[in-house]
């Protein structure tokens, strides 16, 4: 007769952690593949001949080309592929103006109106604050069709400084919400040694507030630029062609006789690096926030 195997149980676990570990593998090998995947297809598009592009079954090997790059930018054709209208480069310079100018916007409103929820005590603060996320999780349509009435009425539509405005609907409740929580977690403490120390209230901001909320204002920064770049809904309706952002602006590359789809993945390409750009040069910042708790 045969011993019995003591090893069974234990062999019975390798096996199981062995599985979880191959399952949790299969699953990140497969989440990468469905964010990564996108991009890859988006850059071979854009690096492909007109013809390449809506070959079926679909080409992975050929010759690559950058016209579809100097399309977007300075309307170059290609025999007899027609080139849209080189009015990329005016949206481009249009997203960074309007997100750009909405971010310092509700920056010089965000702060102080997050720093009194945080640390001040009067009647309604926490209504208030929560009205103030209600407009970031309100319905675009809610909001859409009074600003368009009011913007032709008195004259902001198709104009820089009314996009602006309208994008406080997107940036503003983020950011008095994100800082607020920032400024939650800095000890009280830190404000009455400075203000010992002769501080005033404007020196205490400047000189303690902000700069130990450094990583909280770059995650808010970032995100929030994010969300103003990518926009659609208000300006596809307050907008016109010439304060036409990326977002809206793509549209130039459909029309009734045929779809740019190599000049769309360029142009999409092209509207993603000033995010990836600001998102690595304070990287570290948000890394800290992140740590620091502000993302809940």
């Amino acid at each position: 007769m045969s011993a019995p195997d003591g090893g069974g149980p234990s062999r019975g676990r390798r096996a199981m952690r062995l599985l979880r570990v191959g399952l949790l593998t299969l699953a990140a090998v497969a989440l990468v593949i469905w964010t990564v995947f996108p991009f890859f297809w988006i850059l071979l598009t854009s690096l492909k001949q007109p013809l390449d592009v809506i070959a079926a079954p679909p080409k992975l090997v050929f010759e690559p080309t950058l016209d579809n790059y100097a399309g977007i930018f300075i309307g170059r054709q290609r025999g007899s592929y027609a080139s849209a209208r080189p009015d990329f480069p005016l949206f481009f310079l249009n997203s960074i103006l309007i997100s750009g100018g909405a971010v310092l916007l509700s920056f010089l409103a965000g702060i102080p109106a997050s720093f009194a929820l945080a640390r001040y005590r009067f009647r309604f603060k926490e209504q208030l604050a929560f009205l103030f996320m209600s407009f970031r999780f309100a319905p675009f349509i809610a909001f859409l069709i009074p600003l368009y009435i009011l913007f032709q009425r008195t004259g902001l539509y198709n104009t820089y400084h009314g996009l602006i405005l309208a994008y406080q609907i997107i940036t503003l409740p983020f950011t008095i919400w994100m800082l607020r929580s920032f400024f939650m977690e800095i000890p009280t403490e830190v404000e009455e040694a400075a203000k010992i120390d002769g501080c005033s209230w404007w020196g205490v901001m400047t000189r303690v507030i902000l700069p130990l909320s450094l990583p909280g204002i770059a995650v808010t920064l970032i995100l929030g630029f994010m969300f103003s770049w990518n926009a659609f809904n208000y300006p596809l309706m307050l907008a016109g062609r010439q304060t036409f952002p990326v977002t809206v602006g793509a549209i130039q590359f459909i029309s009734y006789e045929q779809v740019l789809w190599g000049q769309m993945a360029a142009a999409s390409l092209v509207a993603v690096l000033p995010q990836l750009i600001l998102s690595l040069f304070v990287q570290k910042y948000i890394v800290r926030g992140l740590t620091m708790g502000a993302i809940r």
